[in-house]
């Protein structure tokens, strides 16, 4: 039964390892309103086309998702066709966004278009961000919960909400006499993988993918999994922001670290050197049931079927879990460089609005690259994790929201990852204390820094 696709995986590897090169746009322009013209009434693309104007300056997009590079080329290479403006995206390599951000924007041609993760990104970047109050894309969010605020300053705009859980392979779950519906809690799901490890020889199988802590995988632990304690500490206190975390949830987020650590295709010690890319293939080779990822994952996995594909969500333990969804939200806020030339910054404006009005654009977000747009131009996913995802909404299950984006640095992210890989290769109470001590102290040490 199994696909053991390898050239595919290779493939996508490769085409992974080629997205970190470059390019550029940039010198001083008021950031008063939200267009260049400094009041509401700037032309977008389409009042400019209906007039038989062409538009001046150009766009430098600076990418913060790997796996959609191929398609914001494809749809810059169209703008540009249909407009004669230049657009030149730039993706930086997984889990060095923030780096290359700031190397960017020191340059003389720095980027026009570029991203923020929430309200803590934005702390680094408010005074690059342009006011988008006005602009024409603000006027197309369906919700302005999904506009991203500094006082009255539209500084950001979300363009995409995601999904994330725990991934799985529907025949490969039932081969090993289970299904989604025997996995409610953490008990459950503990039970199920507990059965495939003791069984794998016998199945051809593992419970999870390796737990990549590299640089371009260590993102799923130390950021998406370290939400979930997050959040329900936020829950208990009433909180949606925090200089202090008590940690309230650490032991919940031990046990499923266990869990995952223990129970998958590699040893504990061996995960400092895996990638995002060997957990792929883990999962489209189907040496693994379960894979923590989210909706953006669908295209590199989607070889193992539709049929076959389904997503959990992340249960650590938490009273009451049967009635969780999975994580619903985003990091990605649009914010457009507040210093760029007045031209540049309009052209901008204009992309961005061309992307979630015209067909072109709409068709590339939604179905080419997966992604649901809080716009109104949204189309219904062909992206099966993304359905997969809505159906616990439908049950009425209730979302974990997305609150890592105030975890209060990169540098926080990087000791609980250091604490977590130090901890897997030797099990100990003591080394979950250097965990504890990165979350909590780390937080508070962060928190005081940034103020």
């Amino acid at each position: 039964m199994k696909k053991r696709k390898a050239l595919l995986v290779l493939l996508a590897g490769a085409m992974t390892a080629g997205l970190a090169a470059g390019c550029g746009s940039s010198s001083s322009g008021d950031s008063s309103s939200g267009n260049a013209s400094g009041n509401g009434g700037a032309e977008t693309v389409s009042a400019a086309a209906e007039a038989g104007e062409t538009a001046e300056g150009s766009v430098y997009y600076l990418n913060f998702k790997p796996e959609a590079d191929e398609y914001w080329q494809e749809l810059a290479k169209t703008y540009t066709e249909e407009t004669g403006v230049p657009v030149t995206v730039l993706t930086a390599a997984s889990g060095e966004y923030e780096k290359t951000l700031k190397s960017e924007m020191a340059k003389t041609d720095a980027p026009t278009l570029f991203q923020v993760n929430g309200p803590v990104g934005l702390a680094s970047w408010k005074d690059y961000c342009y006011d988008l109050t006005g602009s024409d894309i603000a006027g197309e969010l369906t919700n302005d919960s999904f506009a991203l605020m500094d006082g009255d300053k539209m500084a950001g705009i979300a363009y995409v909400v995601e999904n994330y859980g725990i991934i799985y392979n529907k025949a490969l779950l039932e081969e090993a006499g289970y299904t989604a519906a025997d996995i409610t809690n953490f008990e459950s799901l503990k039970k199920v993988a507990e059965d495939i490890t003791s069984r794998k020889e016998e199945l051809g199988f593992s419970a999870f993918t390796s737990a990549g802590m590299d640089g371009s995988s260590d993102w799923r632990f130390k950021t998406h999994l370290a939400n979930i304690p997050i959040y329900y500490e936020y829950k208990d206190e009433g909180i949606d922001n925090t200089d202090a975390i008590k940690g309230t949830y650490l032991d919940n987020y031990r046990q499923i670290w266990d869990l995952y650590i223990n129970n998958a295709v590699c040893a504990p010690t061996e995960i400092s050197t895996k990638t995002a890319d060997d957990a792929t293939a883990d999962f489209v080779m189907e040496d693994a049931v379960f894979y923590q990822n989210g909706t953006w994952e669908y295209n590199n996995i989607a070889d193992v079927g539709d049929e076959n594909l389904g997503i959990l969500p992340i249960y650590i333990g938490v009273d009451g879990e049967e009635n969780q969804g999975v994580c619903t939200g985003t990091e990605n806020y649009w914010c457009v460089n507040a210093k760029a030339a007045p031209e540049d910054i309009q052209a901008t404006l204009d992309f961005m609005y061309w992307c979630v009005t015209s067909d072109a654009g709409v068709e590339a977000m939604c179905k080419d690259m997966g992604f649901v747009i809080p716009f109104k131009s949204n189309l219904e996913s062909e992206n099966t994790l993304v359905n997969e995802a809505n159906k616990y909404l439908e049950e009425g299950k209730t979302p974990v929201t997305w609150v890592f984006s105030t975890m209060p640095s990169e540098e926080w992210k990087n000791g609980v990852g250091s604490a977590l890989t130090a901890y897997a290769a030797d099990q100990t109470d003591e080394k979950w204390q250097q965990v504890v001590t990165a979350f909590v102290d780390g937080w508070a040490a962060e928190a005081a820094a940034s103020k």
